[in-house]
């Protein structure tokens, strides 16, 4: 058995499905600025709890963006300060509440307030290297690609059918995660996982077409500008770049078409590491952390609150924009120097 099998069998599934089986009522929910990864997971879970006969509800602390709405056609995942009175009832009441892909207090934002007290029984499934800093019974494997695949295992656990919806969504978070299966922590049983979903009708060709090649003119405009921003440090070994709130003006652009901006940079030849900072209306930065070396990523994100991957991670800052860039650059350059890159 390879060690991510061995990591994979180590979950407590009949745990798992014994705490949703005890539940009549169950919240699912995931980080802020849900991304691919945690829509898919979510609702792929969403969808195999109702077929076991369960009430499910899916809510989080931020809206669906819109390039992600084909996850969630008809709007069935609710932004916390959008419930209506029932809605709320609801999640007041749940038996179960399920984190999907965050372990962290701080990136449940709002929906924390219903992790931190309530008598809800609480659950995590989560792949991102945390501390996890909340009371919840976990199910993670910090070795897995994508929560989407901790969830296949999951549902397969548990007896559930794959369908052609579930598989739809399971691909999308994996793929997205994976960078459509290119990240150094795909295995050989990665594409076992997504051969599983191709075979009950899953098709990568068309899911490409809706992620990769319908992007909005303003998406195209701000990945210019944050190319032409983009600044070599110590020998080229780092490319930095910012997408302020008057890019996004400019651009036209929506505050989430900056995902994975931060990965156009990597292309440049000599890269180790890139960085982003994103400016959002708050007046905050969000820090997006690339690695193509030995520097762990969490464990830079983690200096400064954040967290995730090695080759991939993210944190949240609340100083000016030239104390940001500078702390963020210290820190890169001991890490570089730290690993010998």
């Amino acid at each position: 058995m390879t060690e991510a099998n061995q990591a994979a069998a180590d979950i407590n599934w009949k745990r798992y499905w014994e705490l949703i089986d005890s539940a009549r009522t169950i919240v699912l929910t995931s980080h802020v600025r849900p991304d691919g990864d945690s829509l898919g997971s979510q609702t792929a879970m969403a969808m195999a709890l109702k077929a076991r006969g369960k009430q499910v509800m899916m809510i989080n602390a931020d809206p669906v963006p819109p390039t992600l709405t084909f996850l969630d056609p008809r709007g069935e995942v609710r932004a916390l300060g959008q419930l209506t009175s029932e809605e709320k009832q609801f999640l007041d009441g749940a038996d179960l509440l399920v984190a999907l892909d965050t372990s962290s207090k701080a990136q449940l934002g709002a929906m924390y307030d219903y992790f931190a007290g309530g008598p809800a029984r609480k659950a995590v499934i989560d792949h991102h290297v945390q501390r996890y800093d909340f009371q919840a019974e976990l199910f993670a494997d910090s070795d897995a690609p994508a929560t989407g695949t901790i969830v296949f295992d999951a549902l397969r656990a548990g007896g559930i059918e794959l369908t052609g919806p579930i598989a739809f969504a399971l691909f999308t978070a994996i793929a997205t995660d994976t960078g459509w299966f290119r990240f150094r922590s795909v295995t050989d049983r990665t594409f076992e996982t997504a051969a599983a979903l191709i075979r009950v009708g899953m098709r990568p060709d068309e899911l490409y077409r809706i992620i990769c090649e319908q992007e909005s003119l303003g998406r195209i405009r701000l990945i210019g500008r944050a190319l032409a921003k983009t600044e070599s440090f110590f020998d080229g070994r780092l490319m930095f770049t910012s997408l302020l709130q008057s890019d996004f003006a400019a651009a036209g652009a929506h505050q989430s078409e900056s995902e994975d901006i931060v990965n156009e940079t990597l292309k440049i030849a000599g890269t180790k590491m890139a960085l982003i900072l994103v400016e959002q209306k708050n007046g905050d930065f969000k820090v997006s952390f690339r690695s193509r070396c030995s520097v762990d990523c969490s464990r830079l994100a983690a200096s400064f609150g954040g967290g995730g991957h090695a080759a991939a991670a993210g944190a949240t800052m609340k100083f000016p924009y030239e104390e940001t860039k500078k702390r963020l650059l210290d820190s890169a350059k001991k890490a570089l120097e730290a690993c010998g890159e």
